[in-house]
């Protein structure tokens, strides 16, 4: 039977509109954000990335709470859903306001509102991958949930970009994405089942659609969705009590991956914030051109995304991350000296390609060492440790910038916390994926 396991892609793709949604708008933010701060009020790189770590430290203290609240939350749209039709749409429809704020105040106001709204959907809304997916394809179906996301990005660096050239006050990259989540809000609506709303629906004697029909009986044949509602409900288990479930080696494991994940986005978050300053101070191009640059790096990711989910498949999830840690290291080195576009744009290239091999299997590693019970809550581990990074990172990064007055070191500072999560990836002995333990055994 498990040989027989095929990923719904159609079903899968729906639901990677809400990673579309919320990658397009973080994408905007950290492009244009900076940008604003550092030309309207006057910042100091510090401060800019004091301001930029405050969505970070809401996504620490809340994303974590909601994701394994969300675990609890049994309603006809199912667990994620209900978080994901709230949050959404309030979020988009603040965000419209970031760029038309012209004091500090008003706009720290703005930004404060926004992040926090932020908090409260994106756990749930990468939790509803695995809750329709089984264990054996979630690297594949995160492959393309991040497909999506890499459209979103793709959409915010170029053609927000294009925009931010003819619109200085930024407003018009602002209401693109605003346009966007909404879309993608309607679409989820429309499309997305998850397996506990199902269950219930029927449960409760509704009627469902033949497509709803097939929904249910795929998840049921993936093993899916078979829990006790009632004790669901009922529960008190805390957010670290999945965590003490595991035993000690798994336990080890997992601190050593979510260690890991630390440091690559502590990479990773420092050049996504940075590299329009860092493009438009030493490379001497405008902010618009400097998010198109970027693009690249997107792009590449985009293209590998899918690639990357199969190869794990193939030959481990552990095996994918660490080629593309050593691979984004080797594309990066380089960036130290260079001050030609077009080497730099090949390396952002190369640094897209590899970047996928370490994003698209890092959550389906974390989820694999839980049950269906608890995704939530280790989606919300995954993004205390990934959010983490974004609030020291831009900081620290920040701080390095004006002791030494010079961005180059952007890439130095990155080459050193991926090699960090490559020291820590080699002590991880769980969260393979099934094929490769199958293969050990």
């Amino acid at each position: 039977m498990k040989n027989k396991l095929k990923l719904n892609y159609k079903n899968t793709s729906f639901i990677g509109f809400g990673f579309l949604a919320s990658s397009l708008v973080w994408a905007i933010y950290n492009s244009f954000v900076p940008i604003l701060l550092e030309e309207r009020f006057l910042l100091t790189t510090t401060s800019i990335g004091i301001i930029m770590t405050i969505d970070n430290f809401f996504g620490v203290i809340f994303q974590p709470l909601a994701g394994s609240a969300s675990d609890k939350t049994i309603t006809r749209r199912g667990r994620r859903m209900p978080w994901i039709m709230v949050g959404l749409p309030l979020s988009a429809l603040v965000f419209l306001f970031i760029p038309r704020m012209n004091s500090l105040y008003s706009m720290m106001a703005v930004i404060v509102i926004f992040n926090l709204i932020m908090s409260l959907w994106r756990a749930p809304v990468i939790a509803l991958m695995p809750d329709v997916t089984p264990k054996e394809l979630r690297s594949k179906a995160n492959g393309v949930i991040n497909l999506m996301g890499g459209i979103g990005s793709i959409i915010a660096f170029f053609f927000g970009g294009m925009l931010a050239k003819n619109n200085p006050s930024l407003t018009l990259p602002f209401l693109m994405a605003t346009i966007i989540m909404l879309a993608s809000l309607v679409t989820l609506i429309k499309f997305v089942r998850e397996p506990v709303g199902l269950i219930l629906r029927k449960k409760d004697g509704e009627k469902l659609s033949k497509r709803e029909e097939g929904l249910l009986q795929e998840a049921l044949d993936f093993g899916l969705g078979q829990i006790d509602l009632e004790e669901d409900k009922k529960e008190k288990e805390g957010l670290l009590g999945p965590f003490k479930q595991l035993s000690g080696q798994e336990k080890r494991s997992l601190l050593f991956l979510l260690a890991a994940i630390f440091f690559w986005f502590s990479g990773y978050n420092a050049v996504e914030t940075f590299f329009t300053l860092y493009a438009t101070n030493n490379l001497g191009v405008s902010s618009g051109s400097a998010s198109m640059i970027l693009t690249s790096f997107s792009l590449a990711f985009l293209v590998f995304a899918m690639p990357s989910g199969i190869l794990a498949g193939k030959i481990g999830r552990k095996k994918m991350i660490i080629t593309g840690l050593i691979g984004i290291i080797i594309m990066f080195i380089p960036l130290l000296f260079l001050e030609n576009l077009t080497l730099i744009t090949i390396l952002l290239v190369g640094g897209g390609l590899f970047w996928a091999c370490i994003n698209i299997n890092s959550l389906p590693m974390v989820v694999e060492m839980t049950t269906e019970r608890n995704l939530g809550a280790f989606t919300g581990y995954y993004y205390f440790f990934s959010f983490s990074a974004s609030i020291v990172s831009p900081i620290l990064f920040g701080w390095i910038r004006d002791m030494t007055q010079d961005y180059s070191t952007l890439f130095l500072y990155s080459v050193l916390a991926f090699g960090l999560a490559l020291l820590f990836m080699t002590f991880v002995k769980h969260g393979d994926n099934y094929q490769a333990h199958t293969k050990k055994d």
